[in-house]
């Protein structure tokens, strides 16, 4: 029998490996960050880049799942999931996660992918609710969305034709 830990790993897994295949079926090259960043010569103008490193708020170092680059739509985009599927900590770290977004964060772009069923009650709402109501982000171009995977891949579909 497979730990709570375990088992959201494996949730958490499959969803960034969702993400990477929505991607590759639109023409985007998938490369790791560190190799990205030491020979930008040897990679095209569609990236998905894996482990994208920034500064935190606390000043420490952090990564998200992934920097999506795109020259042919324009953008460059930043992209966290997180999975929940059984009660935990993860809806406890929702503000943290929210107020990187908004400060620390080099991108204007930011998608944070949510889902998995476990959250607490009020956290996933408050997390859309600050995305969309741009709360702590006042005076600042960021655009940051919250979507589920279904709805991840809906707007990604749209987006990326």
């Amino acid at each position: 029998m497979k730990k709570q830990g375990a088992l959201a790993n494996i949730g958490g897994n499959l969803l960034e490996k969702t993400v990477q295949e929505i991607f590759l079926a639109k023409g985007f090259q998938l490369v790791k960050y560190k190799q990205w960043k030491d020979r930008l010569d040897l990679y095209g103008k569609e990236l998905l880049l894996t482990n994208a490193p920034y500064v935190s708020i606390y000043g420490h170092s952090g990564t998200t799942e992934f920097l999506a680059i795109s020259e042919r739509h324009g953008f460059t985009m930043r992209i966290e999931c997180k999975w929940q599927q059984s009660a935990g900590s993860v809806d406890e770290k929702l503000p943290y996660l929210y107020l990187n977004a908004v400060e620390a964060m080099p991108e204007d772009r930011i998608v944070i992918i949510i889902d998995g069923g476990g959250f607490k009650d009020g956290a996933l709402r408050w997390l859309r609710e600050c995305a969309e109501k741009s709360k702590y982000a006042a005076g600042t171009a960021k655009n940051i969305q919250v979507f589920s995977l279904a709805e991840f891949m809906s707007w990604a579909n749209r987006l990326l034709r």
